[in-house]
């Protein structure tokens, strides 16, 4: 394949969101795209390459070059501060990040800690509020942390908050809404412009489109 264009992206939500994305914009993915197990998927119809990856992977892989393009959450963005350009905001996968903890719990007032995956964010945020608070990163099953006496608040990802609930927990503050980007690598950019550009305005004009019926 010449001219390929290597695009990273996480499985799962996103990744279904995306490839329907790029069907309305007129790329033609096979079906079996949807449901491969594979972590490298060439589509040589459109000269596509798709690395499957890790959600904080993803900005790693293009800011390194190994991926020309990425979809990323807003989230990882501001997490990982990678050296990419943010091209587009795909308005999909949407969710906010917030603060939350077990109801009727104030923050300790001598050491106050927030269990978090998102260290850098949760920590710029305390930090902005005026409290200064101990953060414990975690990888998974943040919920926990309060429940258990790890944390006093946690900050995660809430999309309908239904973990919340189900967990006893309730959110005290939202932090900042969070969607999907396209993002660049800056060599990529400049080299691969005008397939980048005809892929950036094909996306545009679906994701204008889908706003407007909304």
């Amino acid at each position: 394949m010449s001219d390929v264009l290597t695009i990273a992206m996480p499985k799962g939500r996103i990744f279904e969101e995306a490839a329907n994305l790029l069907r309305e914009a007129g790329f033609k993915l096979p079906p079996e795209f949807d449901d491969s197990r594979k972590l490298i998927i060439d589509v040589e119809e459109e000269n596509f390459r798709f690395i499957l990856a890790k959600p904080m992977d993803v900005p790693t892989y293009v800011e390194h070059g190994v991926a020309d393009l990425g979809i990323a959450g807003k989230d990882v963005m501001l997490e990982e501060e990678r050296d990419v350009y943010e091209l587009l905001d795909l308005k999909i996968s949407a969710c906010y990040l917030a603060v939350a903890g077990l109801p009727n719990t104030k923050l300790n007032e001598i050491a106050p800690r927030v269990a978090t995956k998102y260290p850098k964010v949760a920590a710029a945020y305390f930090r902005e509020q005026g409290s200064q608070v101990e953060i414990i990163k975690l990888n998974g099953s943040i919920e926990l942390a309060p429940i258990i006496g790890l944390s006093d608040r946690i900050v995660d990802i809430v999309s309908t908050g239904k973990t919340l609930v189900e967990n006893g927990l309730i959110e005290y503050e939202r932090i900042v809404d969070i969607t999907s980007r396209l993002i660049v690598n800056p060599a990529s950019y400049r080299m691969k412009d005008e397939r980048i550009s005809d892929l950036v305005e094909r996306l545009n004009h679906v994701v204008k489109g889908n706003a407007l019926t909304r």
